[in-house]
């Protein structure tokens, strides 16, 4: 049986087919306005390429930047009402306080704070109010609302207020659609509670879109189950996507780093990915990315859900150069419409691209327009390119082994041979490696809880943080006996009484089917 990967970019969506972990053929289409098309182009261009018939196709995975696009953008964006379960506590910072203006005009800005809540143990703060919460049901009813976000305090060390509150409130709101903040974010209510009011309001566009995938697969003959590829380079079926829109967040950059790794064979260095707009940097460790340790800006709005360590720039094979005294590197770029707008094909605009072909680097279109600048030019036009590439390098660097830099993506001809004192690799399929990764996805569970061990050991409490996070790989469709702890951190908080220690654990297995 084969799989599918696809990963759509700002300027390409790329497709490989794989049979096992042979990689049978890579390629390339423009990205398209409605996104769809395509996807169907590559899915057509890899099918005919390699002759594969449909019905030997068992999945596709796919990576998106859909959902980032749109809080980005400030579009497709749901009325949601964002109720904290908190009093009498947690009262002094309001739901969205540090948002900008436009985005939470977006999601309309409508929140109500309401009796619950837990200390970092897990003892309540106060009781739940069941006329309190049936009246605010009513009031987000009349507003015409049907979208909920739900946080507590303290809900990673204790969920069950957020899910009793659901109950009570879909009685009055039987058809709305409820994101509980303990499955979305980690610890600190105000990051929190901002990724699961996010989530909540991309939850429409989230149906419509994997609804859209399926067409798109449809339309080509493909009946097999597809996934979506999540931020931690693991894999969610469409069924969870449509409910965690927001852990497809900077799947893009995760998907090329583990890509970088299955084809390289190495499991610790730093992987740049140019593309056509932006090159993203990052960090393997194990073969996973390296996860980002503190709050992470989405549009934004500071959330704390697991997201990647990235760096990006704006530099990529499309990105727009003024020749002429101060030379100026972007950050605009020609994007999808290279093709038109290069001076290699014929265009009026000098790119990234233009000049690494006008010095003999690459081989694509017509190499004379840039070379009518000289080569003394184009040579000072490059040097400015590395030296942009070996700082967002060695911004991603923590130590000063010389670990390999993996160079991947369309546009990473750009990448010189060593970037500061490190060697590049640059392996077979590198500007696919982002649909590789896709490919090869498996599926993850992750838990981060306080406990206090004051009761129970902490062998105990990572026995129950180990059965939790496999829960949730399970629930999100790994193969049961296939799953690993893959990270696993415990880290005893003096400053909380009751022996407190805080856990995070990853799991991840093989997809299952």
């Amino acid at each position: 049986m084969y799989r599918i990967g696809i990963d759509v970019g700002g300027t390409n969506t790329d497709a490989v087919i794989m049979q096992g972990d042979k990689i049978l053929a890579g390629v390339k289409s423009a990205t398209t306005s409605d996104v769809m098309s395509g996807v169907v182009d590559s899915l057509k261009k890899v099918l005919a390429e390699t002759g594969v018939k449909n019905s030997t196709v068992s999945a596709v995975m796919i990576g998106t930047t859909h959902f980032t696009n749109a809080v980005v953008e400030r579009r497709s964006l749901s009325l949601t009402a964002a109720v904290r379960l908190c009093l009498p506590a947690a009262q002094c910072l309001p739901p969205m306080v540090d948002w900008p203006d436009d985005i939470k005009q977006a999601v309309g800005g409508h929140y109500w704070m309401a009796d619950g809540g837990n200390e970092f143990d897990g003892r309540e703060i106060s009781s739940l109010n069941d006329i309190q919460l049936t009246k605010i049901a009513d009031e987000i009813d009349a507003l015409g609302i049907d979208t909920v976000a739900l946080c507590s305090v303290f809900s990673p060390v204790n969920d069950s207020m957020e899910k009793e509150a659901m109950a009570i409130m879909k009685k009055r709101l039987p058809k709305a659609n409820f994101t509980l903040s303990s499955e979305i974010g980690r610890l600190g209510i105000l990051e929190r509670e901002n990724a699961a009011i996010m989530n909540a309001s991309l939850r429409k566009l989230s149906s419509h879109t994997v609804g859209a995938f399926g067409k798109a697969l449809k339309s080509v003959g493909l009946s097999c189950p597809y996934y979506v590829t999540q931020n931690d380079g693991t894999l969610m079926s469409a069924k969870f996507v449509q409910e965690y829109p927001v852990l497809t967040f900077a799947s893009g950059p995760t998907n090329s780093m583990r890509g970088a790794s299955f084809l390289t064979g190495e499991k610790n260095a730093i992987v740049i990915d140019v593309g056509g707009t932006s090159t993203d940097v990052g960090a393997l460790v194990n073969g996973f990315p390296r996860p980002a340790s503190t709050s992470v800006d989405v549009g934004g709005v500071r959330t704390n859900f697991r997201m990647p360590d990235v760096y990006s720039i704006a530099l990529g094979g499309g990105t727009i150069i003024n020749p002429e005294d101060p030379i100026s590197i972007g950050p605009r770029s020609v994007g999808y419409r290279i093709h038109e707008d290069g001076l290699l094909f014929g265009g009026d605009i000098l790119t990234a691209t233009d000049v690494a072909v006008g010095l003999g680097i690459a081989d694509i279109g017509d190499p004379e327009p840039a070379k009518k600048l000289g080569s003394e030019r184009l040579q000072i036009i490059k040097s400015k390119i590395d030296e942009m590439i070996v700082n967002a390098a060695e911004r991603m660097r923590v130590s000063s082994d010389r670990i390999p830099v993996l160079a991947v993506g369309g546009g990473s001809i750009l990448i010189p041979d060593t970037v500061g004192d490190l060697p590049v690799v640059k392996p077979n399929y590198f500007a696919v490696a982002n649909a590789v990764g896709a490919a090869i996805g498996q599926i993850s569970g992750e838990v981060d809880r306080i406990f206090s061990l004051t009761s129970i050991s902490r062998e105990e409490a990572l026995e129950t943080a180990r059965k939790e996070a496999t829960k949730k790989a399970i629930a999100a469709g790994a193969k049961p006996d296939s799953i690993e702890i893959l990270d696993q951190e415990d880290v005893p908080l003096a400053y909380l009484p009751g022996n407190a220690t805080r856990i995070r654990l990853k799991v991840v297995g093989d997809l299952n089917g």
